[in-house]
């Protein structure tokens, strides 16, 4: 039975880590241990930032929440309160795009909650 060399195949691995490298600094761009390497550790740092990035929106949009019913003389906790005693069903992202972008709106919501 024939070798079997693999040049092929070894060449196209090597082309597409490399590829996968480029912009690196330093060796990690051009020398193929340094970028396998670098590729993993980058590719296992985006997955955590994948998860982070959920963690850091929706602390952003309480922050934004809290912000606008403070304009309106209340708190966060008082008004996630009433909107659950008053039954309405709305998300952290969609109160905190109503506080930012249409204050006229979460005003009337935040007095709905007062009554």
């Amino acid at each position: 039975m024939p070798r079997v060399k693999r040049g092929l195949a070894h060449l196209k691995r090597r082309k597409n880590v490399l590829k996968e490298a480029k912009g690196f600094k330093w060796g990690r761009k051009n020398k193929f241990k340094l970028a396998k390497i670098a590729l993993w550790r980058a590719g296992n740092f985006a997955y955590q930032g994948r998860k982070v990035k959920k963690r850091t929106a929706r602390s952003l949009w309480l922050i934004k929440i809290n912000a606008g019913c403070r304009e309106n003389g209340t708190v966060y906790s008082k008004f996630i309160d009433g909107l659950k005693k008053n039954k309405i069903e709305l998300d952290r992202k969609t109160l905190a795009n109503l506080a930012c972008n249409y204050p006229k709106v979460f005003t009337e919501l935040v007095k709905s909650i007062k009554k």
